[in-house]
């Protein structure tokens, strides 16, 4: 899998638990200090995080860091 492909996927796993939660965009950026920019750009794939942020997101989101990574 190429690093595109990733973070593509990785970005709609992380929509469909935000949209789970009912969350909007602007409230989980606000859950993790950052801008909704920043969670547009994950949902999208185009903006990497580093495994620290990523802990952080699954907190937020109240999952598994598991659940964040696992890709079908």
């Amino acid at each position: 899998m190429q690093k595109n492909e990733l973070l593509k996927r990785f970005g709609k796993n992380v929509k469909i638990e935000r949209i789970k939660k009912d969350l909007i965009q602007e409230e989980l950026a606000e859950k993790l200090g950052v801008s909704q920019n920043y969670i547009a750009c994950i949902e999208c794939g185009k903006q990497n995080m580093s495994l620290g942020k990523i802990m952080e997101l699954a907190d937020a989101l109240n999952v598994n860091i598991e659940t964040l990574l696992t890709f079908k």
